[in-house]
């Protein structure tokens, strides 16, 4: 079944959510998203700050980019998990009176 692209966005959102700043391959296989649209996903993210891109320093001065959620994107993130619990709440209440009939 395919995944919308909230499903998507709020996926993403997720796997930086837990497992800290990663880079691009590495969401890209949690997230379970090809890359090409991961990219394109991750800017739409970025240009209303929900994510940013970070540069890192490694040894020899080689850097890497990873990218990590912002407050905004855990607040977004946080809003909805309450949305989808109160939805499947009412979901589950509208269900029980059409079983019964």
């Amino acid at each position: 079944m395919r995944r919308s692209k909230l499903e998507m966005h709020i996926d993403i959102l997720k796997v930086l959510a837990h497992h800290g700043p990663l880079k691009l391959t590495h969401i890209m296989y949690k997230a379970n998203v090809n890359c090409s649209v991961l990219k394109q996903y991750l800017d739409f993210l970025i240009q209303r700050n929900l994510i940013e891109e970070q540069t890192w320093s490694k040894k020899r001065n080689k850097t890497r980019v990873v990218y990590a959620i912002t407050e905004r994107g855990r607040t977004i993130l946080k809003y909805f998990r309450e949305l989808n619990s109160a939805l499947q709440i009412t979901e589950e209440a509208n269900r029980i009176p059409a079983l019964l009939y």
